[in-house]
């Protein structure tokens, strides 16, 4: 399948990019170039190859879940500068003024 300059300017297009009149013919020529290294790798024989063992069906194994407790639930309140009633207190935003 061969790229011509019309399908170049779509792909440009598409891709939002501006290209001039003048290198249509060289850009066609060189998506040519690609696809025609793309066409030569289909042609090897690959049957000998073995798979990666990346590429197992069932993907990379799977550790199991455990929850860990959180350490900030009884500590929050210590580490801030005033609490009440299990609230951490802050000053006001608007007014920076005590609480």
């Amino acid at each position: 399948m061969a790229v011509t300059e019309t399908d170049v300017r779509k792909i440009a297009d598409l891709a939002r990019l501006s290209i001039a009149d003048s290198e249509l013919p060289a850009m066609a020529a060189q998506m040519n170039s690609i696809l025609a290294n793309m066409d030569a790798l289909t042609q090897i024989d690959t049957s000998t190859v073995t798979p990666s063992v990346t590429a197992t069906p069932g993907g990379a194994p799977l550790r199991p879940d455990a929850v860990a407790p959180i350490p900030m639930n009884s500590t929050a309140q210590l580490l801030a500068p005033e609490s009440r009633d299990g609230f951490i207190l802050v000053p006001r935003l608007g007014t920076h003024e005590d609480v």
